[in-house]
């Protein structure tokens, strides 16, 4: 299975985090998932990295390199998943979040996350 993983259940795997429920862990830590992360949610967190809202243990570099040697694979933005924004209806206003339910739309892969408002759109959530 491939498996779109949203930035805030990124932090609560790595952080080995009780809110990340069950299901999400077992999807993501399955044999047979492969795991991408967006380049949004890299981008979102070198944000609120800049910002102050966000503070790893490691670098934002080698926070990434290690997600990468652990078998996560960087999910780009390509331009075929910009116009669906355009008539995408506004269940959500986080920018991050809205290009995911794009990327994962036209990819045809699930995403996991703890947000409800996903299921709003036409993708599967994994929670």
């Amino acid at each position: 299975m491939n498996l779109l993983v949203d930035t805030q259940v990124l932090l609560w795997f790595v952080a080995g985090d009780e809110r990340l429920s069950s299901r999400a862990r077992e999807a993501i830590e399955a044999p047979d998932t492969v795991n991408y992360v967006s380049v949004a949610s890299w981008w979102e967190m070198a944000i609120k990295c800049s910002l102050g809202t966000l503070r790893l243990d490691d670098p934002l570099e080698e926070f990434m390199k290690q997600r990468t040697d652990e078998g996560f694979r960087t999910l780009p933005i390509e331009t075929r998943h910009l116009p669906p924004l355009l008539r995408l209806p506004f269940h959500h206003r986080d920018p991050f979040d809205r290009l995911l339910v794009c990327q994962a739309a036209a990819e045809r892969i699930p995403v996991c996350t703890a947000d409800p408002v996903f299921d709003r759109y036409d993708v599967e959530r994994v929670w």
